[in-house]
């Protein structure tokens, strides 16, 4: 399976927070088998949300924690804008829609808990 995280699935895997991620995705996450993306995305939305103060991380440098733990990172490319900017806003959020052009064009299973995705017909993996 090729996965692309969601940021919040990303920072409670960082946090450590197994209570949150479940079984599941515990399981899916720490599978070799498995291709697991990290988009640039979710690192700006993670910088904007510890400058406000709604986030902590035990580590600060994101690029090095996505390589540590295996993981790729993905770039975001003007396809990916494009069609972002295209989504109906069924979801306001524009980080999340981002996301979903990226694994819409990429080929890749979201990992979110953010029932409202689904509206976009990406596939989802939930725990």
């Amino acid at each position: 399976m090729r996965l692309l995280l969601d940021t919040h699935v990303w920072v409670w895997w960082l946090q450590g927070d197994r209570r949150r991620l479940g079984a599941r995705w515990l399981a899916t996450l720490g599978n070799p088998r498995h291709e697991v993306f990290v988009s640039a995305v979710s690192a700006w939305e993670i910088a904007i949300k510890a400058a406000l103060g709604k986030v902590r991380l035990p580590k600060a440098d994101l690029e090095a924690e996505i390589e540590a733990n295996g993981f790729t990172e993905l770039a975001v490319r003007s396809r990916h804008g494009m069609l972002a900017g295209r989504l109906s806003p069924v979801h306001d959020d524009p980080f999340d829609r981002m996301l979903v052009a990226q694994a819409q064009i990429e080929g890749l299973t979201l990992a979110s808990k953010d029932p409202v995705l689904a509206a976009y017909g990406v596939p989802l993996l939930v725990d």
